[in-house]
């Protein structure tokens, strides 16, 4: 594993110190923040060199600016210890993420994966570089950021396209309504 890669997944982003004894506000990157409140340690990750291990004192969620997380951790005692965690991750191990429903899947685990029409010869027709969500109040599907030889394109995350995601194997077959490809031309 590289040095600027880690093998566990963000939960938050320390932004400021929050108080006079060492606490610093996170800006929560979970889908389920409450868990954060749980914790009793983290791997802390500048995203350089390997994340180090952290015990949590406490923390609890604000509703200030927009929700965030107050966290105290260990050897944190004061103002300018606070100011030294700034920018840092927060991060647990992949394998303690929270359970997704069906049909759910977490964006770190859809991005690398090759998408194969499933009608057809199933070659290759690229891979997922990013998830664009619809803004709020927008409804509809994920769009799949997706490379090809034909430059870059958009894939709705959606059932009826998307008809089979095998995570494990790092593949999402495709059934691709006609013209969706002439939507997206090569850049």
């Amino acid at each position: 594993m590289a040095a600027d890669e880690s093998p566990n997944v963000t939960v938050a982003r320390i932004v400021r110190p929050h108080g006079r004894r060492g606490e610093v506000a996170a800006e929560i990157l979970t889908d389920f923040p409450e868990r954060l409140a749980r914790l009793s340690a983290a791997a802390l990750w500048d995203g350089k060199t390997p994340p180090r291990q952290a015990r949590i004192r406490s923390c609890w969620l604000s509703q200030s600016r927009g929700g965030q997380a107050i966290f105290h951790f260990e050897g944190s005692g004061s103002i300018s210890d606070a100011e030294k965690l700034v920018g840092l991750e927060v991060q647990i191990p992949l394998a303690e993420r929270m359970p997704l429903p069906g049909g759910s899947y977490y964006v770190i685990d859809l991005i690398g994966c090759e998408i194969r029409e499933r009608n057809g010869d199933g070659a290759a027709l690229g891979s997922v570089r990013d998830v664009q969500f619809p803004g709020e109040g927008v409804r509809g599907a994920p769009l799949l950021v997706v490379d090809s030889a034909r430059g870059e394109w958009l894939l709705p995350l959606a059932e009826e396209i998307c008809v089979r995601v095998d995570i494990a194997a790092r593949v999402i077959e495709v059934r691709l309504p006609e013209g969706l490809l002439d939507l997206n031309p090569a850049s």
